[in-house]
């Protein structure tokens, strides 16, 4: 399947699979062509900011209140939504291995396994960051989450997501964003896949400002792929799941949801490959702050204080003179949830192994574990290059809470805070 993308971050895109499906001139005609509905799609309240107003119009063959029925709860698995006080989370620095995949069939909304959540996703603040497992495509089965904004991150396998709007394809080193409200099927065109997910319970990501950075560098808005229309005209039975207040609800209908033949507007599904950011650095010494990293960000009612930030660490020259070169010890007000797409990570060369989670919660020190402190601390100092690296954060402005399924998982490592137990001290008042 060859497929077709938008390029640009927000655009107010239109995209048509028949000839003049779009109406021209009005949004909402007294008769569409074709015979379609027409439908809005509000990412956003109506009267939300013309910067921050996100909304489409979907023609469809058919109006979405006959995509659902009479629905039903179901078993939501290991699937959790914030709060979520399941146990008690205590400081401390945490660490996760990578699970394996699994070896029995389960679509995606049966893989995921969610790790930790945060703030409250009725009041519609807050993040929930899972691990997924997708070991079989979704088949007459759709999903739709009414509880959050997903952002997907792949670290083994590709992901198919046939959503409402278009056809994405996603594999290590892409993410891949669907807003709130909008079907889709999770298909795996070449055998098993795992990933984080990220849901955005408040407002929608966006781009970082770059202030005095300027116009261009960290993610450019025209490296984003959003998917032309596409549809399928299908009657057959057919399942949709839907995640709302928390829960999964599924109901039966008689045909494929996935019936949009033409849309405009700027609220869609997009795609980015993380290896297209273009990183700033120190060119002399020092370290910016690792906020320069940020890809994309959903903002909070409080200026410069994300919901979430994503974050990642790329492939990138280090030239910096005198200067200690891995992140430097900290301690932050924001909590940060960490996985590792491919390669090594500067800071946390052993124990930490792509697919891996690591949790450094509000106000917990962290930094370079022995091994990284010595070898960066006594390194020749000459510009080096990190090759063939991605980690990521999910950094957000609330405490994560983990989950049971985490607290009690044989993956945690309770000897990961002995990685900093070998620091000495060195220091010595006699010797400048």
């Amino acid at each position: 399947m060859q497929l077709k993308y938008m390029s640009g971050f927000g655009n107010d895109f239109e995209t048509e699979c028949l000839p003049g499906a779009l109406p021209v001139g009005r949004n909402s005609p007294q008769k569409c062509p074709y015979g379609l509905y027409a439908e809005q799609l509000s990412g956003s309240p109506f009267t939300a900011p013309r910067a921050s107003n996100q909304r489409s119009w979907l023609y469809r063959i058919r109006p979405s209140v006959l995509h659902t029925g009479r629905f039903r709860k179901i078993d939501a698995g290991l699937w959790r939504t914030a709060p979520c006080g399941e146990v008690d989370t205590p400081p401390g620095q945490m660490r996760w291995s990578p699970a394996p995949v699994p070896s029995e069939a389960m679509t995606f909304v049966e893989g995921v396994r969610t790790m930790t959540t945060a703030g409250d996703a009725a009041t519609q603040a807050g993040m929930a960051a899972s691990v997924f497992f997708v070991t079989k495509s979704m088949t007459n089965e759709y999903f739709v989450n009414g509880d959050a904004e997903m952002l997907f991150v792949p670290q083994q396998g590709a992901l198919r997501l046939v959503t409402e709007l278009g056809i994405i394809e996603a594999t290590p080193g892409d993410i891949a964003v669907v807003p709130r409200g909008v079907k889709l099927r999770v298909e795996i065109p070449a055998g098993p896949a795992r990933g984080y997910l990220c849901e955005n319970y408040g407002a929608s990501f966006k781009l970082p400002e770059r202030g005095p950075i300027g116009a261009n560098c960290l993610a450019n808005s025209r490296d984003f792929q959003t998917p032309v229309a596409w549809y399928e005209d299908r009657e057959e039975p057919s399942g949709v799941v839907m995640k709302s207040g928390g829960a999964l609800w599924r109901c039966d209908i008689d045909h494929s949801p996935l019936d949009v033949v033409a849309w405009h507007g700027n609220c869609a599904p997009y795609k980015y490959d993380l290896r297209r950011f273009v990183p700033i650095g120190a060119i002399l010494y020092d370290h910016p702050d690792p906020s320069i990293f940020t890809v994309i960000t959903a903002p909070s009612d409080t200026p410069g204080m994300a919901n979430i930030d994503f974050v990642i660490f790329p492939e990138r020259w280090l030239p910096a003179e005198d200067t200690f070169r891995p992140p430097w010890y900290h301690v932050n007000v924001m909590s940060e949830f960490m996985g590792l797409i491919y390669g090594q990570y500067d800071a946390k060369p052993f124990g930490f192994t792509p697919g891996a989670v690591s949790l450094h919660n509000s106000m917990m020190p962290h930094g370079p574990d022995l091994d990284a402190f010595e070898h960066a601390s006594n390194v020749k100092l000459e510009p080096v290059k990190l090759k063939d690296t991605m980690a990521f954060m999910f950094e957000t402005r609330f405490r994560q809470n983990v989950t049971k399924h985490a607290a009690d998982s044989s993956l945690l490592q309770p000897d990961y805070p002995d990685c900093w137990s070998g620091l000495k001290k060195h220091f010595n008042p006699a010797k400048p």
